[in-house]
């Protein structure tokens, strides 16, 4: 059993087409695949009066409500919004690296998303942030020369990234971390 797993996405991720019918709250509470689950559903597909549906089913099942801000144009709204942590998607962009104070002045945890694959400057990064190492992305750069130098600064969260059933795991993931000697952070 995995010791956490927050980054999954379920058919409340409505836009993203690559999460499949069968990857309900439910069915991802019934898994039983962490002892720590949280769900981060895209937050652009929550606002529309979906957003107390999805908490009540989420904590209903027991996890952790999250939801995956994608950069600046949806992180002051996501601070109004009552959830347990944030993923954020931080590209190289000055306005995403100004909207993590904005998310990290809630108190939540805060951890940037797959950075490598956003090509995040880590070194514009507060260290107050987490930063996930994603079983989905882990291999789409140089994970050694991307988050080695920074090993030592930050707290990381290793995440699944599922979209489907068959993708909660963290073999690669956690293989990364190993490699760099980094322990992985629990959140809660």
């Amino acid at each position: 059993m995995l010791l956490q797993d927050l980054h999954i996405h379920t058919i409340y991720s409505t836009s993203d087409s690559s999460v499949v019918p069968e990857q309900t709250v439910a069915l991802v509470a019934a898994l039983n695949h962490a002892r720590i689950v949280g769900i981060s559903d895209h937050f652009e597909n929550l606002v529309d009066g979906v957003f107390e549906h999805y908490v009540l089913e989420i904590r209903q099942a027991g996890l952790k409500v999250g939801v995956e801000v994608d950069g600046h144009s949806w992180a002051a709204e996501a601070t109004g919004y009552n959830v347990d942590y944030y993923l954020f998607h931080c590209r190289d962009r000055d306005a995403d690296y100004r909207s993590l104070d904005k998310l990290l002045a809630t108190g939540k945890p805060v951890i940037v998303a797959h950075p490598n694959a956003l090509c995040t400057d880590l070194s514009r990064i507060p260290e107050a942030c987490l930063i996930e190492i994603n079983n989905r992305y882990v291999w789409r750069t140089d994970w050694k020369k991307f988050y080695g130098p920074f090993k030592d600064r930050f707290k990381f969260v290793i995440g699944s990234d599922a979209h489907q059933p068959n993708w909660l795991g963290q073999a690669a993931a956690q293989f990364a971390a190993a490699q760099l000697g980094i322990k992985e952070h629990l959140v809660f």
